[in-house]
């Protein structure tokens, strides 16, 4: 007979079809098409919050429509409409305070103030077969976590990277479930002890296992262009925006190898990672080997652009 193997999850909810369920007994079946194919998308968004006020999404409608042109290319239908996927989160948020038992806590200082929305939506269940069936009914699992963040000690020292060759597949502008080349990748700096690993293309930069990646020279901001090699992150508008509040020249070209190794300041940018600085690349100092004044203007600039959800 089978065998729950879910136990050493937490007694906290997800969600999955519509129901808030305890993560031990959700379910699927094994002939999902996100299972089987990894034949989903999915999105990460970071809700901040403020003691007494309600949790707030960080670009919200930015989210939606990248979900959207992800759906719209793997020819899937979204099952939800955007106030429908931020009430889901809302309920998440409210589902963990009484899973955790700190209804009454919501106004503490211990309270977690910051969360993680992760959602995904696949095509649905089919016998296997590797055509994009129609007519499936799309399923929806979503989780409401504490969000982890950098430490205090990453945001002053910096954080160390390696690099690699990007490996992955040519549609990498869609945000797949299919993670397998990220899990490669990520794996690459896990095991040499560093935070990310930095990719490139034939010898040009790419991005992160699991985020966008920021080259600073001679004060000016510069990215890979936004085209199917790259995951466009939220943080590319945001640091864009920020870019020109704080004065800071900002560029989206082609980066060879031998700029990023140059640089005077490399950033990473995510959901949970904000920006941050890459202050070692492969063994080698970034710049003067500390997180630089680019990265502190553009640090304390988010800061102020999450406060500003609180005072719209």
């Amino acid at each position: 007979m089978p065998t729950d193997r879910a136990d050493h999850l937490p007694e906290l909810p997800c969600y999955l079809n519509g129901e808030i369920v305890p993560m031990r007994e959700a379910r699927i079946s094994p002939f999902d098409r996100g299972f089987i194919f990894g034949d989903g998308v999915y999105e990460g968004i970071s809700f901040y919050g403020r003691p007494g006020q309600t949790p707030q999404p960080y670009r919200f409608d930015q989210h939606m429509a990248r979900l959207e042109r992800s759906l719209g290319e793997t020819r899937i239908a979204n099952p939800h409409t955007r106030q429908e996927w931020r009430q889901i989160a809302l309920d998440l948020i409210a589902a963990y305070a009484d899973a955790a038992g700190a209804v009454a806590q919501k106004d503490s200082k211990d309270w977690p103030q910051d969360w993680f929305y992760y959602f995904q939506v696949t095509r649905g269940v089919a016998l296997r077969d590797h055509p994009m069936l129609e007519g499936l009914t799309p399923t929806v699992f979503a989780t409401c976590l504490p969000m982890k963040t950098a430490t205090a000690e990453q945001r002053a020292q910096g954080v160390a990277c390696v690099t690699a060759d990007d490996f992955r597949w040519q549609k990498a502008h869609i945000k797949s479930i299919s993670l397998l080349g990220a899990v490669f990748a990520r794996q690459i700096s896990f095991e040499q002890g560093a935070l990310e690993t930095v990719m490139f293309r034939d010898g040009l930069l790419s991005e992160a296992a699991a985020s966008n990646v920021w080259v600073v020279k001679n004060g000016t901001v510069m990215g890979p262009p936004k085209n199917n090699l790259v995951l466009e992150g939220i943080r590319y508008g945001a640091v864009e925006e920020l870019c020109r509040q704080q004065g800071i020249a900002f560029d989206l070209r082609p980066i060879t190898r031998a700029e990023v190794l140059a640089a005077d300041e490399l950033m990473l940018s995510s959901a949970t990672k904000e920006v941050l600085p890459i202050t070692t690349l492969d063994g080698q100092p970034v710049g003067t080997g500390q997180p630089g004044p680019v990265y502190q203007k553009l640090y304390a600039a988010y800061q102020r652009d999450k406060d500003a959800l609180f005072n719209a």
